[in-house]
């Protein structure tokens, strides 16, 4: 037993110089790991403050207590890492975009103790790592500190709108706007939460902002259009959608099926096949997309008295969507009035007779469509 104390005191002495020693390296290795990063030299840099971070780790961490039935039994006091070598080592993780390792670092530190660049990179670290969730507490908690970060206000904006809270975001960004309602990045998830929550008159009113500003960029003049298409003010919405398709180098496949559908409807013909001719190629295989497509393109080639490319245009639709019986109809009728093909007329009315006869719950019109096509049946 008493070999033990003497271990023990021995062990004790020998701590303080080791120690002294530890803190002179401590801080040896923050002071290069600092050259390094004035150099953007994140490679060495992480090694240095590694190094300090082990440094500190080992300071103090171990303990022995006297009441223990053994008293050679150690335990690891609370975390006794100085807040500098913390906030520098994730600074510079953060730098290298190891953001897992960045909101460890920091996830677990007082609040009150971090900066507030660590405070964003601990937000943004859960943002870029996709956990919505996490980034939404950590904005909350440095709007409620620092509430004139644009920056977090904008991506706390949207991400409430990305969790379809878009009503949460709107009050976010609104109480920013009452402060400073000239800021671009927080318009624009301002906007941007308007139009996820359908409230497309606001959010048209805020591209319209944004648009003064001088944010020409594609996704505001789109945005715009897709509004204005929405409340029903077409000849704005083409202007927008127009120049957006211009922007992207007509290469935006869901700007030109827009594009085409507002030329359709506002009697832009020619413009408007040619742009749902060009989604078509640009969107293939989307099913989904192909199906509004081609229905479009049925309808606007109706209009302008190109009869067989309506039908072919409608048989394709019917490739996405065998399900429609208004398609079969129409073509039924294009071939009976207009392309004088009885036989043709004959097949599609049965087939459109056919496919209404599976819904459950036929609406009144299409009970008389049923009718119309049984007695031209029986005349044929």
């Amino acid at each position: 037993m008493h070999r033990i104390f003497a271990m023990l005191i021995l062990a004790l002495l020998t701590v303080s110089p080791v120690r002294g020693e530890a803190i002179d390296s401590l801080q040896v290795c923050l002071l290069q790991g600092d050259s390094c990063m004035q150099q953007f030299n994140t490679f060495e840099a992480l090694k240095y403050y590694q190094r300090a971070y082990r440094i500190a780790e080992l300071q103090d961490s171990v303990r022995f207590s006297m009441d223990d039935s053994d008293v050679l039994s150690k335990y690891v006091p609370e975390d006794k890492i100085p807040r500098e070598v913390r906030l520098k080592l994730a600074d510079c993780y953060y730098k290298r975009a190891d953001y897992r390792q960045t909101a460890e670092l920091l996830k677990n530190m007082p609040e009150d103790s971090l900066s507030h660049e660590a405070f964003r990179q601990l937000a943004f670290s859960y943002q870029k790592q996709g956990d919505n969730d996490s980034f939404m507490y950590w904005a909350e908690q440095l709007i409620y500190r620092y509430p004139m970060d644009g920056e977090v206000v904008a991506g706390l904006t949207l991400a409430f709108a990305r969790a379809s809270q878009p009503q949460r975001g709107i009050v976010c960004g609104m109480g920013y706007c009452q402060r400073d309602s000239t800021n671009i990045m927080v318009n624009r998830a301002l906007a941007d939460a308007w139009f996820m929550n359908r409230d497309f008159t606001a959010a048209a009113n805020l591209y319209e902002r944004l648009l003064q500003q001088g944010d020409s960029t594609f996704n505001t003049l789109y945005s715009a259009g897709m509004c204005y298409s929405q409340i029903d003010s077409l000849e704005q919405a083409y202007g927008y959608l127009h120049d957006a398709f211009l922007l992207s180098q007509m290469q935006h496949a869901g700007c030109a099926y827009r594009l085409g559908v507002v030329c359709v409807d506002t009697k832009r013909y020619t413009e408007g096949l040619a742009c749902l001719s060009l989604a078509k190629r640009l969107m293939q295989p989307d099913s989904a997309i192909m199906k509004a497509i081609t229905l479009s393109q049925g309808e606007g080639y109706y209009l302008i008295q190109r009869y067989d490319e309506a039908v072919a245009a409608w048989k394709e639709h019917l490739g996405y969507n065998p399900s429609s019986g208004a398609t079969y109809y129409n073509i039924a009728n294009a071939y009976a009035y207009l392309l004088k093909d009885p036989e043709q007329a004959k097949s599609y009315y049965q087939l459109f007779i056919e496919k209404s006869a599976e819904i459950e719950k036929p609406t009144p019109q299409l009970v008389e469509m049923v009718e119309d096509a049984k007695k031209k049946l029986k005349t044929k």
